[in-house]
């Protein structure tokens, strides 16, 4: 017996390409990013002095904090892409619910609080949220039009003698 394969619809590219996005900023966390950026600084309004007096710990510290969050946002970006490619494509209303709760919980969540710190990435973040939520509104539109049509096609098979 052959199996169906799923469509790639607009919805389901849209969430790989945010899981791909997301596992992206896990790598920059974990391979790139340096324990403080020029606008880490700048938050937390620390003079050279001031951040030389936290010691070398502070950024062994904050280094594994990173690498801790790389970990888990490549970690999320595999999932949504896991989840892009079956059950997302498959029209499962729980995968539905999983990606906007996990959108919402991790690039979400990540893009408000690098817009409230005034982060030189949240404009970058906010792009890659908005493709995330594209993916979840794209969803609802196919699954209005997916109704539509198949209403369509039933009143069709109805009024056929």
């Amino acid at each position: 017996m052959k199996a169906t394969a799923l469509p790639w619809r607009p919805s389901a590219v849209l969430l790989l390409i945010s899981g791909l996005l997301i596992a992206g900023t896990g790598l920059f966390f974990l391979v790139v990013r340096p324990p403080l950026l020029p606008e880490d600084i700048r938050f937390m309004r620390l003079s050279s002095e001031q951040l030389a007096d936290l010691g070398p710990s502070f950024r062994t510290w904050l280094d594994r904090v990173f690498a801790v969050l790389g970990g888990f946002a490549f970690a999320t970006g595999l999932l949504a892409m896991t989840l892009a490619a079956t059950s997302f494509r498959a029209r499962s209303h729980t995968a539905f619910a999983g990606a906007a709760a996990a959108g919402a919980s991790s690039i979400g969540l990540m893009s408000a609080v690098n817009a409230a710190i005034d982060s030189d990435f949240k404009w970058l973040l906010l792009g890659f949220a908005a493709v995330w939520a594209s993916s979840l509104v794209s969803y609802l539109i196919e699954a209005q039009t997916l109704r539509t049509s198949t209403q369509s096609n039933q009143e069709h098979i109805h009024e056929t003698p």
